[in-house]
């Protein structure tokens, strides 16, 4: 056993954020060059430490005095900036936006809207390299993913499922509900943190023309029929 998982909270709340970034800073410091990996989520912590040099009951003690002593950073947001992501809202890019709009009754363009006013907070990196689970998504936009996943999903795709709203850093099976595309690129492997996104950004979606989009370097081909 190499690694700890500490949950902190039972539910998804943006109020978590200061904790988690305590916390996670807080073992960054008492474990030094024997924490491995961290890896905070929504409600948890995953801390990987060297277990050649500390076995699990060490590591539980150092975690569980790291805890007694925790405070929330309750400045976490005041250097935050928020990163703009360009998206081409369109329904060949898009399908699911014609699926939105019948589930809620709400015309395209008011959708766009509802989706690319909030700012959005970065919760979790998962699923594939750089893929980075926003939200809180609003209400009326919450919509279950499909029930039969696409085999193929666009790099720079902008999709939403539950709650939750993410943008696919490269092209890969998925079964979120697509709105879009951006031209930004997500992972870059000559980034020196690799993926653009990290836990803990504020991001907010900026709705652009296909012009805008195809010159800022964005793939406007259209999504396959049967993948409608």
């Amino acid at each position: 056993m190499d690694a700890w998982l500490v949950r902190l909270f039972d539910a998804i709340d943006e109020r978590n954020m200061g904790w988690i970034t305590a916390l996670v800073s807080a073992c960054k410091q008492a474990f030094g060059e024997l924490l491995v990996d961290i890896v905070p989520s929504y409600t948890t912590v995953l801390v990987q430490f060297d277990a050649l040099q500390l076995d699990h009951a060490q590591a539980r003690r150092l975690l569980q005095q790291v805890l007694r002593g925790l405070a929330p950073d309750l400045h976490a947001d005041d250097d935050t900036a928020i990163i703009e992501l360009p998206v081409w809202y369109h329904l060949s890019v898009g399908p699911e936006l014609a699926r939105l709009s019948q589930h809620t009754g709400l015309e395209i363009p008011a959708l766009i809207k509802l989706h690319s006013q909030p700012v959005y907070r970065v919760f979790a990196l998962g699923f594939a390299p750089g893929f980075a689970f926003m939200g809180t998504l609003p209400a009326q936009l919450e919509l279950p993913r499909l029930t039969q996943p696409r085999a193929q999903v666009p790099a720079g795709s902008v999709a939403i499922a539950g709650r939750q709203t993410a943008a696919y850093p490269n092209a890969s099976p998925g079964g979120w509900n697509l709105l879009g595309r951006t031209p930004t690129q997500l992972f870059d492997l000559q980034r020196p943190s690799l993926s653009l996104l990290q836990v803990g950004n504020k991001v907010r979606f900026v709705p652009i023309t296909k012009a805008q989009f195809e010159r800022l370097g964005g793939d406007s081909t259209p999504m396959a029929k049967e993948a409608y």
